[in-house]
């Protein structure tokens, strides 16, 4: 029965018009007023979203990341495509000898060689070079200016002191490095995971017996342990990659132990062990779930800490072999080489930028992910 205030309605159920509009939320019909549901990863997202910069920092380092995977095309030294005396050429895929294009050596082409340029200036001939026409490794031998060079229109942000093109060498630099931590966080996640929801849901003498274990592994000094490495062995982005899992996986399991620790006293998992739930679905299919949240917002900051780890690494000679493009390199180089402002300027400028992007997406991550922000 409704009340003398509320408003008459059509046998449909509707409001006529100039009845008071639906509340925000509910349905208009009858028997369907419950507010609508929306899942906390929708309400994750549309709080993430709102943050401008941590949203658009991680627009900018994914379109970086995605640029950087195609390096070749943007910064080599061969030309994308050629065309000479009537046929096609694909240097960025094949090399061709100097004979190919009317040289008199069988060794391998130097596109930035006069001679070859202007065998390409020729009526029917032409060549599309990259935007930035230096590879990482690239020595101009007929360079204009003594290394290491200022910035010009020959090299946009000048040259180290071995007469490499800087552009290159940061582009390739920041592909390894964003690569790398990629890879570190991805193999620390997993590790971390596991390890903490073992942990966790065991509990009692098993979570004892790991920290244990944990405590007396964090103690190891990981500094030394990578210069005798790097003594014993080759350096390799590899042998990087493993030396510092080993380590890294360890603040990661610190918190999915905690949520796993709490959530395995909640009703529902209760509930799923009385209805004969085995302990890996119980585990993975409900607890981790519930348990993503500190997994999400850790990974920008172990990004960023992997980044400054081979930076670091690299800037003392322990890290990627050498002749490999390192940001940490590029450092070292602008320290020996003062007068060059532009190496260590440019370089320290991209490892800030880089860092920002991930400590903006963190925050970001961290709020839209707090249960206690509420929408507004």
């Amino acid at each position: 029965m409704s009340s003398l205030t509320d408003p008459p309605e059509a046998a449909d159920g509707r409001l006529p018009p100039g009845g008071a509009p639906p509340v925000a939320g509910q349905s208009p019909i009858r028997g369907g007023s419950g507010p609508v549901s929306v899942s906390p990863g929708k309400r994750a997202w549309r709080r993430f979203r709102k943050n401008k910069l941590g949203f658009y920092s991680l627009v900018l380092f994914c379109t970086l990341v995605v640029l950087s995977l195609f390096a070749e095309v943007l910064s080599n030294d061969k030309p994308l495509l050629v065309r000479y005396e009537g046929r096609l050429y694909f240097p960025l895929v094949k090399d061709y000898s100097e004979k190919t294009f009317g040289g008199d050596f069988e060794a391998p082409t130097d596109y930035l060689d006069p001679f070859i340029k202007d065998q390409f200036a020729k009526p029917g001939n032409w060549a599309v070079y990259p935007l930035n026409p230096y590879g990482p490794r690239t020595l101009n031998y007929f360079a204009s200016k003594p290394n290491p060079a200022a910035p010009s229109s020959e090299n946009y942000f000048g040259t180290d002191d071995r007469g490499r093109d800087l552009l290159a060498q940061l582009i390739y630099g920041f592909r390894v490095s964003a690569l790398f931590a990629l890879a570190l966080t991805a193999v620390g996640v997993v590790v971390g995971v596991l390890m903490g929801a073992i942990q966790g849901y065991a509990g009692g003498k098993t979570d004892l017996a790991f920290q244990r274990v944990i405590e007396i592994w964090s103690s190891m000094p990981e500094l030394y342990l990578l210069i005798i490495f790097s003594a014993i062995f080759a350096p390799s982005v590899a042998l990087l990659l493993i030396l510092l899992s080993l380590f890294g996986w360890m603040g990661l399991a610190d918190y999915v132990r905690a949520e796993f620790l709490r959530n395995r006293q909640m009703d529902y998992v209760r509930s799923a062990r009385a209805l004969g739930v085995g302990n890996l679905r119980i585990m993975w299919r409900h607890i981790l779930p519930n348990s993503m949240t500190p997994v999400v917002t850790f990974l920008p900051f172990r990004m960023s800490a992997a980044i400054l780890a081979l930076t670091s690494l690299d800037f003392l000679g322990l890290g990627v072999p050498p002749g490999t493009p390192s940001l940490g390199e590029l450092l070292n180089q602008g320290k020996a080489n003062i007068d060059a402002w532009w190496i260590s300027m440019s370089t320290f400028a991209v490892l800030v930028i880089t860092l920002l992007l991930l400590t903006f997406m963190g925050d970001a991550l961290r709020d839209a992910l707090d249960p206690r922000k509420a929408d507004r």
